[in-house]
């Protein structure tokens, strides 16, 4: 029998944890204010024009209500607007305030340093090669 630590998925699941800790830790440390979880909404927001919240909660991959509290609470930061739509009292779009876009800008350099040192080490051949086991991992657990 396979020892637990042996296990693919139980290494994916560790190395996930391993650099949301490390980011976090770095995220508090610098005193940003945001969680991990923020910074990915955040990103993706900036990166869909348009998106309606149940189409952030798909891409996220988080469960609806899961994604509502994290837009609750960066609305309160003033990062990001949830606009009612007209004639659809359940649906909203998301969308970055400016200052959620200038808090990516100032940021991101950050968040580029973090994903630098995840791939330290790694060639061009490991990680398409990586990418493409992941994205097979993904493919056969659908």
């Amino acid at each position: 029998m396979q020892k637990i630590e042996d296990v693919i998925l139980f290494q994916l699941d560790l190395t996930n944890k391993v650099a949301k800790q490390y980011s976090q830790k770095e995220f508090d440390r610098l005193k940003l204010g945001i969680t991990v979880e923020q910074w990915v909404v955040l990103k993706i927001v900036s990166e869909n024009l348009n998106l309606l919240q149940n189409e952030l909660a798909t891409k996220s991959y988080r469960d609806p209500a899961s994604i509502t509290r994290t837009i609750d609470l960066l609305v309160k930061k003033e990062l990001i607007l949830r606009e009612a739509i007209p004639n659809d009292r359940r649906a909203y779009n998301i969308t970055l305030t400016k200052k959620g876009q200038l808090f990516i800008k100032q940021h991101f350099k950050i968040i580029k340093k973090h994903r630098e040192l995840s791939i330290k080490g790694l060639s061009e051949h490991d990680l398409t090669t990586l990418n493409r086991i992941l994205a097979k991992i993904r493919t056969n657990m659908e």
